[in-house]
């Protein structure tokens, strides 16, 4: 069973604009609403692969019911707190404006809340996987991915820990030996203060963040495609596949979920990354997270 951890989910409101002038009442040509959130964008993926999983989280409000709708509707398995005050948030994208976003801030996440989660993780069994994806609200302790790896380690089970996220939230749980994190190249650059252009300069700072603790190493080299430092220490690269991106928004989340259902599918770190990179290109070209079906004929593309 793989779980994700979404703490600020959202209600993505995708719209088209011809032009956007300041100052003046600007009109819509299309629009669609979509649910948000990297945890949530792995769980749906996982469960288009066919891969058992759970996304846990919180919500509140009318926003956040409709959010846990949208999430039924499109067959996701969700475990939801819904919290006491405020609203899930809203987040405006301007699909036709150069990935313009106005994102909204979510309601305050309170201790009791927090706690909640905690119980739901520690209810893990052997083998299970979690997912911990993107950033978290203010109300939530920075240290929050290293304070979970540090619980659940606490305990003797043979869990699986995948952390994508970017700076010290990522950083932070090197020491816990995380099965797999995926930092793409602008956060490597981030993270080291380099410039990164190609698979072969993002190499040594996938190493040092081996050499921290990560057991597997996935680097997001965007429209190029994504290497792959593997526990073995193979440094691989595989371009992406061609076609004509429609959203972009996930791409990054369903590679984390193609690389887990590649890599159970038993059939070595080659396929995990060529799975990834198709689930990832698949995504990119639809409107939501792919099929199974589409990730399989983006798969038979790949070299």
């Amino acid at each position: 069973m793989v779980y994700t951890v979404t703490f600020n989910p959202s209600i993505d409101y995708m719209v088209l604009a011809d032009g956007l002038v300041p100052g003046r009442t600007n009109r819509t040509t299309w629009e669609e609403m979509l649910p948000g959130g990297k945890g949530i964008n792995v769980a749906a993926e996982l469960a288009a692969l066919g891969v058992p999983g759970t996304a846990l989280g919180f919500c509140a409000g009318f926003t956040g019911k409709e959010i846990l709708r949208m999430l039924r509707e499109r067959n996701v398995a969700c475990d939801f707190r819904e919290l006491p005050a405020g609203y899930s948030r809203i987040n405006v994208k301007l699909r036709n404006v150069d990935g313009t976003e106005l994102n909204g801030m979510g309601p305050a996440i309170d201790a009791d809340s927090l706690a909640w989660l905690m119980s739901r993780l520690r209810g893990m069994r052997n083998g299970d996987t979690l997912v911990l994806s993107g950033s978290v609200p203010p109300s939530v302790p920075q240290t929050i991915y290293r304070d979970i790896l540090a619980e659940l380690s606490r305990e003797d089970r043979d869990l699986r820990f995948v952390v994508d996220a970017s700076g010290p939230l990522l950083a932070d749980t090197l020491p816990y030996h995380p099965f797999l994190i995926k930092p793409n190249r602008h956060e490597l650059e981030e993270l080291f203060a380099a410039k990164i252009s190609t698979p072969e300069e993002a190499e040594p700072y996938a190493r040092r963040l081996q050499e921290r603790g990560a057991r597997n190493v996935l680097v997001s080299m965007g429209g190029q495609g994504a290497a792959l430092l593997d526990e073995m220490g193979e440094f691989r690269f595989r371009a992406s596949a061609g076609g004509m991106v429609i959203n972009a928004v996930g791409a990054g989340d369903a590679m984390v979920a193609g690389f887990l259902a590649g890599w159970d599918a038993g059939h070595g770190a080659e396929y995990a990354l060529r799975m990834g990179i198709a689930a990832g290109a698949a995504s990119a070209f639809t409107d939501w997270m792919a099929s199974g079906e589409q990730v399989m004929e983006v798969l038979r593309t790949l070299k």
